[in-house]
């Protein structure tokens, strides 16, 4: 899945929700297909720019830039608290960002492995 998906992230609230689908209708409406996408939309670029910050930023694109990774391995890429990324980790997941897995790691547990769902990650914001 993630060498064909798009995401794209937007900040333009319920109206270019709607835009969007209005278009997107049209296009079904004459045949055309409709390209697979991810959309994350905020309300407002504020809210964008609270959930993307530079830190989680960098992390997904280390994240984007591997197939699957662990998070000790990106704490350690990053130079960073494996709790902060951890964390940061659940977020971007819940906006649907990355994908989180766990693998069985006899003798230790599980392991969480991270993954891009997407080849491509577009931000807009309309302020």
């Amino acid at each position: 899945m993630a060498n064909r998906v798009k995401v794209k992230i937007r900040a333009d609230g319920v109206e270019g929700f709607f835009s969007r689908a209005r278009t997107e209708a049209k296009k079904l409406d004459r045949g055309h297909a409709i390209e697979a996408e991810i959309i994350v939309n905020f309300a407002k670029a504020e809210d964008m720019a609270q959930c993307l910050s530079a830190e989680r930023l960098r992390l997904l694109r280390e994240v984007k830039s591997r197939k699957s990774t662990t998070v000790s391995d990106l704490a350690a890429r990053l130079q960073r608290n494996r709790r902060a990324v951890d964390r940061d980790l659940g977020l971007l997941e819940g906006a649907g960002l990355l994908k989180v897995s766990y693998q069985s790691n006899p003798g230790h547990g599980r392991l969480k492995l991270v993954s891009p769902v997407a080849r491509q990650y577009t931000l807009t914001a309309t302020v």
